[in-house]
């Protein structure tokens, strides 16, 4: 199964924010334009200040400027140092949270382009620079555009492969949401503004626990949960236990939520222990 997971420590490089205060002799538009020429670059300039070369426009759809896009990139300054690469796979970024530069630069594509970005220092980390990136220097990212995440076709996709993966009998609600009831319980069904204790484990399709109760579970309003939960809880009776997939639309969306990933599906294993 393909991972989306967000690579904080690849990507760091990409945010916009610095605190660092390294002194670095400033780059210029000059400095650009002598890169394309010793380059021999066909390369085209923005009102911005950001020049790029299309080697391939693509055929897909054109990102905006707060979609989730995939991309495969090799970044060097004008020498040639290569200050940070991803693998054949790419990596996933939320161009809200990307240097201007690769904001403005990435719209310039559609899926399957490939090009190259000369991203001069205010467009990048200006004169502060951070981590390994000095102040004012100009930036190259030579960049394929994978793809646009289509996070409800592409939670739909996994949680069908998790459940044929693990051999699940799951059923699929009008929203999306999955689920599999081990034992339905013999006692009251929840509605969905209930006070209910239920034990549980929450967890991402790659297993990786997030949350998890005790044996005696925790007691809460089903009107003051994820969407998932207030439809999956009343499914079973008391006594009941099972598991629900709940896609990212029911769970915590495209913001995500501390330790949960923007457009990450949650997997629980639940018990409903009581209707309060």
């Amino acid at each position: 199964m393909k991972s989306y997971l967000y690579l904080f420590l690849s990507i760091f490089i990409f945010l916009a924010c610095s605190n660092n205060e390294t002194s670095f002799d400033q780059q210029t538009e000059a400095d650009i334009i002598q890169y394309i020429q010793d380059n021999n670059l066909d390369a085209t300039k923005t009102d911005s200040g950001l020049y790029y070369v299309m080697n391939n426009e693509g055929t897909g759809a054109t990102p905006l400027g707060n979609s989730d896009v995939t991309i495969v990139y090799k970044g060097t300054f004008l020498d040639g140092t290569v200050f940070g690469e991803s693998d054949s796979d790419g990596i996933s970024i939320w161009l809200s949270e990307v240097i201007l530069g690769l904001k403005e630069g990435l719209q310039l594509f559609k899926e399957g382009g490939e090009g190259i970005l000369m991203i001069p220092s205010n467009l990048g980390y200006g004169d502060n620079g951070r981590g390994t990136i000095p102040g004012g220097t100009v930036l190259v990212f030579e960049i394929k555009l994978v793809e646009i995440i289509d996070y409800e076709a592409k939670n739909e996709a996994d949680i069908i492969e998790y459940i044929e993966e693990n051999d699940l009998d799951a059923s699929r609600t009008n929203s999306g949401l999955y689920y599999v009831i081990n034992e339905e319980g013999t006692g009251t069904t929840p509605t969905s503004s209930s006070n209910v204790t239920v034990a549980y484990k929450g967890y991402f399709l790659d297993g990786t626990v997030f949350d998890q109760s005790d044996a005696n579970g925790i007691s809460f309003g089903l009107d003051q949960v994820i969407e998932g939960w207030t439809e999956g809880i009343p499914l079973f009776k008391e006594g009941g236990e099972g598991i629900l997939l709940i896609p990212s639309s029911l769970g915590y969306g495209l913001n995500g939520a501390e330790s949960i990933p923007r457009g990450a599906v949650l997997v629980f294993d639940v018990n409903l222990i009581s209707v309060n």
